[in-house]
């Protein structure tokens, strides 16, 4: 093959006349060019290891203390209190003969700043790791900081002012606590008291107590013992227990996908789009080897997030093993692997030590493309041995792939930067059903084929046909934060930076003289093509059986939910154990993820979001109790879930903890019948949201549409749900549903409104109506904070500010066309059906059939007070236009502008679309 011969440097044939040696100049000038690149790493490298290590101080400061100490010698003046002297003495005897005694001093007071320069760093380190350890900041009500915590900031400024590295922070960020076993215990048993009837939840307490009085107090020994010893006692045990020994499938049971911009492709040319892909990753990459990208901090903060996970992102790969995985890195790359059509190619990314331009990569992959060779025997579906069993692809990696062709091939794979599929299909939004189209793609990422991803590789990436694009990654490596910062930096570079022609092409000029990709080769016999059809099948059983549903919320945002003063994450977590409650008529163990990076080498924590404050709001809801009681519950779960999201933050979470008390036990032989039962509780409803990182990149103000879908993930149980949300902007919540087919409990769902049976895909159908029926009833909360009366659907200012009176909204055709009496909007039954008080939101027949009194809808007082007729609601226009009775419903301006009585909204039978006015329905 070509590139092979121009890959040879030197050739030499012996002859009879001697050695003939024939010299490849260019090859050698790539040689030289690459050992070039290489040493400025180096260098590199050595550098910001000075940088960082000297951090918060700069290595210019001791420059400053040397000038400063021979300056006060200078004056007669001994700023060491004699250690100079001291040091003096101490030096070498072939220096005292070769140096004057003006130079020995000299020497010496070199060697005390220095000693004093290393005094003041560490000193500076440690009172900034005693500033990151403080964490009461994040417990205190927002616009009430304490002193102390307006102290704490300006230290900390003052502390991390000089412009920090990536990793500067590192070695300052304090290491996760071992939280006391009994407060860890007493939280377990607030978590699972909604979820456990009276007889379970005693039982449960007994095995708690007993554990904490028997074995716990000897973990935990053993625990605050690694504590001391390790950097972060649960970051290795977590990735080598929970993934890498993991013996299952890792597609779909562990990897996740990212997604494109939903409503933009910035080209559709398939090989443009990979191109600027993979040359904005590669600048990434860049960034992150020099350093040059800044920590990751607290939203709104200056507090630093450890970043210990970004160093393996590229280059790394997951090799299988008998018991289990291992994470293999390599230092650099300059290439990657490539699949399409059944085929596997080495694309070189560096010629001559230089990044090739965004051009010259579309030129490699058109190349890619147009080849005309077919998958060698046994190629095309390789990597399925990536999407089964663990177990079996060790096997056959160590039998088959270990020697020869094969190992030459697959270290192709694993070494490259990454791995990229160009796959012949279309994905995307657009078509005649969005919607499918949506779940398609979703299902496209997060398995594909199964077998046209490598899902050993820490993330692949995937180019349609079409042009969009979207990633799977590994999850032992990193968690999805890590992964979302590189693809908004990704997706941000190629759309507004790296850019495309106009005919959608990438911008540069080609080098034609680019060597060919190189196709892999295999030699694949029959004994691993039979393993490679069984590890499919597995694989494609278990692709069938995810559903997965993505929907693009937009009726609000955290905009909105933040000017009523509620947490945007705890309003979300509320909806989705309101859509549980009503798929399921119960309750269930919810995980959502949070971060511990404020921890050195931090990674997760449980927020265990059913609360027994959140089962209470979600059962008076339902149950039809009064409108105050429900905002009183409501703000009361809300806060609950934002202190148990502090607490996991800050190191005092539940799961991670018994965790690892677990594995101590399984150490040291021992067994603990509470510690197995909490750790195989299963988590029928897993959350995640992934935070918008970069949103300075997007300028969604000038740019609206370039909206990202953010990502997902599989279902955890299998009757269970998993959902990833990402809020995007101020007016917009993204959501990724999955579950099983398998499960008949997540294929239909039991509306509890009028106990009607929907077709649909649980959850799924479920979801956007708590979301927007809690922010219905949050207005309440906002708007009218006073009254007793919900606000149905109140979006614009009420007309009449002085009116203690809601807006209130009608939606259905009244069920009694020749009944004089509206029909208002009811889901529960009346709470007091004895009470004269009229039912402010009814559908069904009224309450009272026998009674002459209608149910009404009273707002400001009678405009005629010694009359006993209430007034009530019309629609149509008024039949006498002469009346002196004002029209109480209608949208258009006030037909009687002098008149005091407002104007009512009716909206039959949905409300105007045009209508500033939201629609809310209680269903």
């Amino acid at each position: 093959m070509a590139e092979a011969h121009q890959a040879v440097a030197f050739q030499f044939t012996i002859t009879p006349e001697g050695i003939d040696l024939q010299l490849s100049y260019q090859a050698l000038n790539q040689i030289y060019l690459s050992g070039v690149r290489s040493w400025k790493k180096r260098i590199s490298r050595m550098r910001n290891r000075v940088i960082k290590g000297v951090y918060p101080a700069s290595p210019s400061s001791w420059l400053f203390v040397v000038i400063a100490i021979l300056a006060t010698m200078y004056t007669r003046s001994d700023p060491s209190m004699g250690l100079i002297a001291k040091i003096q003495q101490q030096l070498p005897l072939s220096l005292h003969l070769s140096l004057s005694a003006q130079g020995q001093t000299m020497l010496s007071a070199l060697v005390f700043s220095t000693l004093l320069w290393l005094s003041l760093i560490l000193t500076l380190r440690f009172c900034l790791k005693l500033l990151l350890s403080y964490h009461q900041w994040m417990f205190e009500q927002h616009g009430r900081v304490s002193t102390t915590t307006k102290v704490w900031v300006t230290l900390l400024r003052l502390l991390s002012g000089r412009k920090p590295l990536l990793y500067s922070y590192q070695t300052s960020l304090p290491h996760l606590p071992v939280p006391p076993i009994k407060d860890t215990l007493s939280r377990y048993l607030e978590s699972v008291r909604p979820l456990l009837t009276g007889p379970e939840f005693e039982r449960m307490t007994e095995l708690a107590n007993q554990f904490e009085c028997s074995l716990g107090n000897r973990l935990q020994r053993y625990l605050k013992l690694k504590a001391l010893w390790a950097t972060n006692y649960v970051s290795d045990w977590w990735e080598e227990y929970i993934y890498l020994r993991s013996r299952g499938p890792i597609m779909v049971n562990s990897n996740y996908y990212g997604m494109d911009f939903l409503f933009v492709t910035p080209t559709p040319v398939q090989a443009a789009r990979a191109g600027n892909t993979i040359t904005a990753l590669l600048l990434y990459r860049r960034k992150v080897n020099r350093e040059e990208l800044k920590p990751s901090r607290v939203p709104g903060t200056v507090i630093p997030l450890c970043a210990a996970q970004c160093e393996r992102m590229f280059n790394t790969t997951r090799t299988p093993g008998e018991e289990t995985d291992v994470l293999q890195h390599w230092q650099d790359s300059e290439f990657v692997a490539v699949y399409h059509r059944g085929r596997y190619f080495r694309l070189w990314v560096y010629r001559a030590g230089r990044l090739l331009c965004p051009r010259e990569i579309e030129y490699q992959i058109q190349r890619i493309l147009e080849d005309p060779s077919p998958p060698q025997p046994g190629e095309e579906k390789l990597g399925a041995l990536t999407a089964g069993d663990r177990i079996p692809w060790s096997r056959i990696r160590k039998q088959y792939f270990s020697t020869g062709v094969n190992k030459r091939s697959l270290d192709a794979i694993e070494r490259a930067a990454f791995f990229v599929t160009l796959d012949d299909e279309e994905q995307g939004m657009k078509g005649d059903d969005p919607v499918r189209n949506l779940d398609r793609y979703a299902k496209s990422l997060l398995h594909g084929k199964c077998y046209d991803r490598w899902f050993d590789k820490s993330f692949s990436i995937v180019i349609y046909k079409n042009g969009k694009n979207g990633l799977n990654a590994e999850h032992s490596w990193a968690d999805a934060p890590t992964v979302a910062h590189l693809w908004e930096y990704t997706l941000a570079t190629d759309a507004f930076q790296l850019g495309y022609t106009e005919d959608g092409h990438c911008k540069g000029d080609v080098d034609r003289t680019l060597p060919h990709p190189q196709r892999l080769v295999w030699d694949v016999p029959a004994e691993v093509q039979v393993q490679v059809s069984s590890s499919l099948e597995v694989a494609q059983t278990l692709a069938d059986d995810v559903d997965c549903h993505v929907f693009p919320f937009r009726d609000f945002g955290k905009g909105r939910i933040k000017k009523l003063r509620i947490s945007p994450d705890a309003f979300i977590q509320l909806s989705l154990q309101l859509a549980y409650y009503r798929d399921r008529g119960g309750f269930c163990l919810t995980y959502e993820a949070s971060m511990t990076r404020l921890f050195r080498e931090g990674r997760t924590e449980t927020v265990r979001s059913c609360s027994n404050e959140s089962a209470a709001f979600v059962k008076a809801l339902e149950g039809g109790e009064v409108a105050e009681q429900c905002r009183r519950l409501f703000r009361l779960a809300a806060e609950k879930h934002q202190n148990l999201y502090r607490l996991a933050m800050t190191g005092d979470g539940i799961d991670r903890h018994l965790f690892c008390l677990y594995v101590v036990s399984k150490y040291l032989g021992v067994d603990s019948s509470f510690l197995k039962e909490v750790l195989s509780e299963p988590w029928r409803l897993s959350t995640s949201q992934t935070p918008v990182q970069q949103m300075e990149l997007f300028d969604l103000k000038n740019h609206p549409e370039f909206i990202s879908l953010g990502g997902g993930f599989g279902p955890v149980a299998d009757d269970g749900y998993g959902v990833s949300y990402i809020i995007v902007g101020e007016d917009m919540i993204n959501f990724h549903v999955s579950s099983k087919h398998s499960c008949s409990e997540t294929l239909l769902c039991l509306r509890k409104a009028g106990n009607i049976v929907h077709p649909g895909h649980g959850l799924f159908t479920l979801l956007p109506l708590p979301v927007k029926y809690l922010k219905c009833y949050v207005n309440v909360v906002s708007l009218h904070p006073a009254s007793s009366t919900p606000c149905l659907t109140h979006t614009p200012p009420h007309p009449h500010p002085a009116s203690p009176t809601p807006r209130l909204t009608h939606t259905p055709p009244h069920p009694h066309p020749a009944s004089p009496t509206p029909c208002l909007i009811h889901t529960p039954p009346h709470p007091h059906p004895a009470s004269s008080t009229p039912c402010l939101i009814h559908t069904l027949p009224h309450p009272h059939p026998a009674s002459p009194t209608p149910c009404l809808i009273h707002t400001l007082p009678h405009p005629h007070p010694a009359s006993s007729t209430p007034r009530l609601i019309h629609t149509p226009p008024h039949p006498h236009c002469a009346s002196p009775t004002p029209c109480l419903t209608h949208t258009l301006p006030h037909p009687h502008p002098a008149s005091s009585t407002p104007r009512l909204i009716h909206t039959p039978p949905h409300p105007h679309r045009a209508s500033a006015t939201a629609s809310a329905t209680f269903i």
